[in-house]
């Protein structure tokens, strides 16, 4: 069974001021997205599977009947959770990565990628990807990691999970540095202690490009659990991929493997760096590693 995508796409993009997802940034009007399904097709992926909001549907289905390639649709809702918890009334959105991971459990049947829909992570990424998840004795998940001053903005501060690894190359856990920017003194970000300190950039760093074999799926529904018996009354509190990766690590349920690119990730968090993208686009295009139009 070829392994299926799950591309995350129910943000709305506050920083970026729209719906970045569908904004074109290639030669012949195509999206990051676009990107990322032809290059997960072309590493032997069988089908996508798009996570969204209810009010996106139209404008999903409008972009993406144009492709060559199965796709199906789920909703990621704030009021989708286990019962007997309800969301506070004070909640305004979903409930992290993670939960919208769970709002597609019903559509995977085997292994499958996990993405972001806005990020750009290169061909060689879901190759990596479509190697481990297609291997017919693989029982482990994966992560692909990129070189933390490979995934920086020029345009603003970022935040990213800086990976911690063991000799073996098994994620170990994952610790959330926010503000990172670079300066003339060089790399620096807000570690969780909260303490601004200095980074070499050479660090890996988990950008939601990840794989999962199915068993994933109960352990997270297992830990979600948890998180509402601990943060439903949380109006902001969000269940992410990390946390829940982490969770199934430390109970033994799961190994993950990190895979390493030497890509560069790109992506468009602020309105300003669209500009820079389609410029990458353009250089990939014309080095032929892209056609002029995706779908022809």
């Amino acid at each position: 069974m070829k392994p299926s995508l799950l591309i995350l796409s129910a943000g709305i993009g506050s920083r970026y001021g729209g719906l970045k997802q569908l904004d074109p940034v290639g030669p012949s009007g195509e999206t990051i997205l676009d990107y990322s399904i032809f290059d997960a097709v072309r590493a032997g992926f069988g089908r996508v599977v798009f996570v969204i909001r209810r009010e996106m549907e139209q404008a999903f289905r409008e972009r993406i009947g144009l492709k060559p390639v199965a796709a199906d649709f789920a909703f990621q809702e704030m009021e989708n959770i286990p019962a007997p918890f309800k969301p506070p009334a004070e909640r305004a959105k979903p409930w992290g990565t993670a939960h919208a991971i769970l709002s597609a459990a019903d559509q995977l049947h085997g292994p499958f990628a996990v993405i972001n829909a806005d990020d750009f992570y290169g061909a060689e990424a879901f190759r990596a990807l479509a190697r481990h998840l297609s291997g017919d004795a693989e029982t482990d998940s994966c992560m692909v990691g990129f070189i933390l001053r490979q995934t920086l903005s020029p345009h603003g501060a970022v935040s990213r999970g800086l990976c911690q690894t063991s000799a073996e190359g098994f994620l170990t856990g994952t610790s959330e540095h926010t503000d990172i920017r670079e300066t003339g003194g060089g790399i620096s970000g807000i570690s969780p202690l909260g303490e601004r300190i200095k980074l070499t950039g050479n660090e890996i760093v988990s950008m939601n490009c990840w794989g999962f074999m199915p068993g994933f799926l109960e352990q997270t529904r297992m830990h979600f659990t948890d998180f509402l018996k601990e943060h439903i009354a949380n109006p902001r509190a969000e269940f992410g991929i990390p946390a829940a990766v982490t969770g199934a690590i430390r109970a033994g349920a799961m190994r993950v493997k990190v895979l390493h690119t030497p890509a560069t990730w790109f992506g468009v968090t602020y309105r300003e760096d669209r500009p820079f993208v389609q410029a990458q686009i353009r250089t990939l295009t014309d080095s032929g590693i892209y056609p002029e139009k995706l779908w022809a």
